[in-house]
């Protein structure tokens, strides 16, 4: 990243499946800008490392201090509050769908946003895992076992997060994959999705229902999240 002679509050986002920028008129204070980035729930800590090494090259480039907010929470939801009127300088979602619909509905992006950068915008990439207790004392071995009766697993909620719709993508594909029909999947799909207690808002509030509050057999959630897990919570897990 690099400040803009033409804007100082110009600035590039990038998250694990969509990145953007957002043009906010203003001049920067002397003391340097105030940016607020508007991003997806499992990014924070991602961001608690990354924001003073941005604060450090700024300070370097521009000879300014700047400040960083953060706004946290599920993905579609972040979205939906910056085309509702929450005054982003940066957003980083984890759906290049959510960024659509910033460009689209809220007018705040271009519509080719995607070919402004590499990798269509996109800077990294993540699977979706399946994080069970230590020992698997459930024998989860695939997305069926999260099926079975009896199993209780944590998926945030696919209607606000990126990381519950790509949960649904991955059993589903899955499911098809084993042989089965998309009216078996389906059903396979909704057995899985009632055994789920607690429908969280976001993938890390996903993760604290899990891993702090114990709740849950498995956790569904993307890869890069189980080793922050187990950085704050402890090798108590395995992964299928």
């Amino acid at each position: 990243m690099r400040p803009s002679p033409f804007n100082a509050r110009r600035r590039l986002g990038g998250a694990l499946a969509a990145a953007a920028l957002l043009a906010v008129s203003g001049a920067a204070h002397a003391a340097g800008p105030a940016l607020l980035n508007v991003s997806y729930d499992v990014a924070r800590e991602f961001y608690k490392e990354y924001n003073p090494l941005f604060q450090k090259h700024w300070k370097a480039t521009s000879g300014e201090d700047i400040t960083i907010n953060q706004s946290h929470g599920g993905s579609s939801k972040q979205a939906r509050s910056v085309i509702d009127g929450l005054e982003a300088d940066v957003v980083t979602m984890n759906q290049s769908n959510d960024i659509d619909a910033i460009a689209e509905r809220g007018k705040l992006l271009p519509p080719d946003w995607a070919k402004r950068l590499p990798n269509n915008s996109a800077p990294t990439t993540s699977t979706t895992v399946i994080l069970v207790r230590k020992g698997n004392p459930k024998g989860i071995k695939d997305w069926a076992d999260l099926a079975r009766p009896g199993v209780a697993v944590v998926i945030p909620n696919p209607k606000v997060t990126g990381n519950g719709r790509y949960t649904y993508v991955a059993a589903w594909g899955a499911a098809l994959k084993a042989g089965r029909t998309p009216a078996q999947a389906r059903e396979q799909l909704q057995r899985m999705f009632a055994n789920v207690p607690v429908f969280d808002g976001g993938g890390r509030a996903a993760t604290t229902t899990f891993a702090q509050r114990n709740i849950g057999d498995a956790l569904a959630t993307f890869e890069s999240e189980v080793n922050l897990i187990r950085e704050e919570f402890g090798n108590n897990f395995d992964v299928v």
